[in-house]
């Protein structure tokens, strides 16, 4: 039977049964929980949590069609409280009428508020309703603790390029609800562009090849050839989501890919951020923080470095800035690693906040005014130029409370070996003095 030849070419070709899902297979081979879970038809609540594209709505269809449960969907953008409680009330209805459990299905789950993610918890805990919530941001924060202790969390993961071939070819050749009755051809190598050009989701790919065909229909072709996917993939973006998951994952990798002297990975999460549309003002501040943060005075010369690639960034705006930005990226990793100063930062900062205002100490004070010179302000102060090295040893600049604190640890790398010689050679001196 023809499925509605009117619907998205991607709503047609939803998976009818288990064995026809695609990827997933770290959650659905067989042995694993959910998978014997959904073949054994017993539920509990879960939350999908995973890029677009990767078949959480299918798998919650697919979980109640074995489980003989009614499928009940609402939208967490266009759904509230009031919405909640309909379809609660209609779960009770199903349950007593038809002794049939419920699975409320809830896409965009992170968009409820805490009060609406509430007016589940009553219902999944007497059993009313199987919560299952899709989401493609981190639950851990999007969600609420009382809401994820009742329901497990499954990771889905971007589908593969050879998972997306099989998904294609599907479509291609299924008559019932694909492309199969129309014939159309595509060469492997187009077939492995759109592939990779849905950069891990499925919904997209089926709907940049519905678009070839509309566009190879247009032109009286059933062939979708190198120009029509020229023209159908080249507004193709990555995914990236500013601001989610996948943002902070990528400035994570390339933070840790300077810090661990890789070049190569860091320059390549770089220009994936920068592919993806990434405020490159932000990527400037980043690097720029590197630069302290993980090579400090092991090499000074990073900072600066980083300095202008910013302000390259901000004169010569995007493109022609991406190179200065990959230039002090590539340096960052390749620079001497030292965290001396971010770790001793931390601790006088720390210090700061937790030992209150403890006094200036008086040889320490200025003096401007008569009466402050009175009270001793600045008396017995030492000028350290006036002294040999111009290091006045044995005087204390901390307040009397913290005197003989030491912050800064230069590490064996880069400048800070000779940071670290004078510096014990400055100590020698205040022991003898």
């Amino acid at each position: 039977m023809f499925d509605d030849l009117t619907k998205p070419l991607a709503d047609r070709m939803r998976p009818k049964s288990l064995d026809d899902y695609v990827g997933q297979q770290h959650i659905l081979k067989p042995g694993k929980p959910l998978y014997e879970s959904i073949l054994s038809g017993r539920l509990h609540s879960m939350i999908f949590w995973g890029p677009p594209g990767t078949g959480k709505t299918t798998l919650a269809r697919l979980i109640a069609q074995h489980s003989d449960a009614e499928f009940m969907p609402i939208s967490a953008v266009l759904s509230g409280v009031k919405e909640i409680r309909a379809a609660v009330a209609e779960a009770k209805k199903i349950q007593q009428e038809q002794l049939r459990q419920t699975i409320l299905f809830v896409d965009e789950v992170h968009r409820f508020n805490k009060s609406q993610q509430d007016a589940f918890l009553p219902h999944v805990e007497d059993g009313t309703v199987y919560f299952v919530g899709a989401t493609t941001e981190n639950p851990s924060f999007a969600l609420n603790n009382a809401l994820l202790s009742r329901a497990r969390v499954y990771v889905l993961n971007a589908l593969t390029t050879d998972d997306l071939r099989g998904v294609l070819d599907n479509a291609l050749a299924d008559v019932n609800s694909g492309l199969g009755s129309l014939g159309i051809e595509m060469a492997e190598d187009i077939k492995q562009q759109f592939a990779q050009a849905a950069d891990g989701d499925a919904r997209r790919l089926l709907n940049l090849l519905e678009i070839a065909v509309e566009l190879a229909a247009a032109k009286n072709s059933t062939v979708i050839n190198e120009s029509c996917a020229l023209e159908v993939l080249s507004g193709g973006v990555r995914r990236f989501d500013n601001q989610g998951e996948e943002f902070y994952n990528q400035i994570s990798a390339l933070h840790k890919s300077v810090r661990g002297s890789s070049p190569d990975a860091a320059l390549y999460w770089l220009c994936r951020m920068m592919d993806a549309g990434c405020d490159l003002a932000y990527l400037a501040r980043r690097i720029v923080r590197m630069a302290s943060e993980d090579i400090g005075n092991a090499d000074p010369r990073a900072l600066q470095i980083a300095i202008n690639a910013w302000e390259s960034q901000e004169r010569l705006g995007s493109p022609e800035c991406q190179l200065s930005l990959a230039q002090a990226v590539v340096y960052l990793a390749c620079a001497p690693k030292s965290n001396a100063v971010y770790m001793a930062y931390n601790a006088a900062m720390r210090d700061a906040k937790q030992s209150g205002s403890l006094a200036v100490p008086v040889h320490l004070r200025n003096a401007p005014t008569q009466l402050m010179k009175s009270l001793d302000y600045g008396k017995a102060y030492r000028y350290a130029h006036d002294e040999p090295e111009a290091y006045a040893a044995g005087e204390t600049y901390f307040p009397e409370q913290l005197t003989g604190t030491r912050y800064y640890q230069p590490v064996d790398r880069g400048l800070e070996i000779k940071i670290k010689e004078k510096l014990r050679h400055l100590q020698e001196l205040d022991k003898q003095r």
